[in-house]
């Protein structure tokens, strides 16, 4: 990290020479006057000097924004594979100092110094709109708790009732217009630093330039202060090697698409091999419209079979709120007009999912029982993932004109004993969380196949279910079907 001298609060001196600021280079005075450093700004296309001064005046060390934290504070820190590093460390420094100040994220993929540094939780609590595995283990260490929510819900629920006292986020180096770019993640930044008192902005130099959309950027205007980290590389999340019970639960999903189709994938190794058979396809104009966009998003656009043509909004882009995957995408991303970066609440909100004809929305569950009810975020009370856009995809892409939502899941598990378990059951777990009401849901896809299930009777579904259940598992169905009453002589099973 670059060493910087800070200004003097009184700015009685300490001044840039202006003449280093047009140049596109700005240097800070020492207190006594006898030496200058370069801060290593250098904005592509010059500068407008207001926006260079603004920056040198609002730079501050990772101390210093760490020091804005105060007992009782609520923060928030960028989403996803976006992490503050230094202000992070300098506030695990602090933390003995400190009470009741909750820190918020969207799906932490590295655990907070500053909660490492707090085992007990007597002074940081921790919270996640979304568990990925790191707050996974948190929370079953009691140091995370989970904030339930539909995913294109969450920027009015900030707006309505959440204030931050600091915002701390990871973002590109300034442009030459004085904006900083939020990169892999829009998602619900615009409104928390729209319910902030202070926003500060941590440089990485690693992080791609991600075009919009919209709200993609915050100007230096908007910033309270401005820290330049260490340039970490940002986190790669590699996609898990795709089962052969995930290539057939594909297939299955790959008849139901069709030339200009719209496409939402996760990650996992389902999602990512459906995007190499459509990659490996034929198919033709392909959209993609996606809370997430992944490697497998890279590799369709490369085959020539995403185009987006057909696309009803956001023609020929590739539309999504946050990113995550590994190199590969993050080179891809940057500065490339194909994609378009978008808060969630229009990614995600199901009107607008629903624009586009032809929506293939593909998520995985956990498990789903006779009554068609999904659970995709939990096993039992211990809670796994979150809601996450899933149930905002299955709702749209029944709505999109000749739209198929899928909640895909293989047949069975394996538990530590080596028990082989059905994940078609008759009831949910005791505790379990309802992610798609059975109301919502479309289509559930398996090994076996898939069954569509808007407008049948609870009998019928049942029957769609079971027949795509493990065969070992189908008879002791039928037996629990027939005892919740939702089973009759004009049901049949496939053998």
């Amino acid at each position: 990290m670059n060493t910087i001298i800070l200004p003097d609060t009184d700015h009685s001196h300490g001044r840039e020479d202006l003449s280093s600021v047009i140049a596109g280079k700005a240097y800070r005075t020492s207190v006594d006057g006898d030496e200058r450093r370069e801060t290593g700004i250098k904005l592509a296309g010059g500068s407008h000097s207001i926006d260079m001064w603004q920056y040198q005046d609002k730079l501050i060390k990772p101390e210093e924004a760490a020091g804005l934290v105060t007992s009782g504070d609520l923060i928030f820190y960028s989403e996803f594979v976006l992490f503050p590093q230094a202000i992070d460390a300098a506030l695990a420094r602090r933390v003995e100092e400190l009470h009741d100040v909750e820190i918020r994220s969207t799906c932490f993929t590295q655990i907070p110094n500053s909660v490492e540094a707090d085992p007990t939780r007597k002074h940081i609590r921790m919270s996640d709109w979304h568990f990925g595995s790191v707050s996974r283990r948190l929370h079953d260490s009691n140091l995370c708790n989970y904030v339930p929510l539909t995913y294109h819900q969450a920027p009015r629920i900030i707006r309505k009732y959440h204030n931050y006292d600091v915002v701390f986020l990871s973002v590109a180096p300034m442009d030459a217009r004085g904006y900083f770019n939020f990169g892999l993640s829009n998602s619900l930044i615009c409104s928390v630093i729209g319910k902030a008192k202070k926003i500060v902005v941590e440089v990485n130099k690693s992080i791609p330039y991600c075009l919009g959309g919209n709200q993609e950027s915050i100007h230096i205007s908007r910033v309270d202060h401005i820290v330049e980290g260490d340039n970490s590389p940002l986190t790669e999340v590699l996609a898990p090697e795709p089962t052969e019970t995930d290539r057939k639960i594909a297939g299955h999903i790959m008849k139901e698409i069709e030339d200009g189709a719209c496409i939402q994938l996760g990650i996992g190794g389902l999602p990512n091999v459906i995007g190499t058979m459509i990659a490996e396809s034929d198919l033709k104009d392909i959209g993609i419209h996606t809370e997430m966009l992944v490697d497998s998003c890279v590799d369709l656009y490369n085959s020539g079979r995403a185009t987006g043509a057909r696309k009803k909004i956001d023609t020929y882009k590739m539309t999504y709120t946050f990113a995550m995957g590994t190199k590969k995408l993050y080179e891809f991303l940057d500065h490339n007009p194909t994609c378009a970066s978008y808060p969630v609440n229009y990614v995600n909100d199901p009107r607008v999912i629903a624009v586009n004809d032809k929506v293939i929305a593909a998520n995985n569950a956990i498990e789903v029982d006779l009554f068609s009810q999904v659970c995709s975020e939990s096993v039992g009370p211990a809670h796994k993932s979150g809601t996450g856009g899933q149930l905002d995809f299955i709702f749209g892409a029944f709505q999109s004109h000749g739209g198929k939502g899928f909640i895909c899941l293989s047949s069975t598990f394996t538990d530590k004993e080596g028990t082989m378990h059905s994940r078609i059951v008759p009831t949910l777990r005791p505790g379990s969380i309802v992610t798609v009401p059975r109301s919502i849901v479309h289509y559930v896809a398996t090994e076996y196949g898939i069954a569509q299930l808007k407008g049948k009777s609870t009998w019928e579904r049942a029957e769609a279910l079971i027949n795509i259940a493990h065969p070992r598992f189908r008879d002791e169905l039928v037996r629990e079907a027939e005892t919740m009453k939702i089973w009759n002589n004009g049901n049949r099973t496939v053998l």
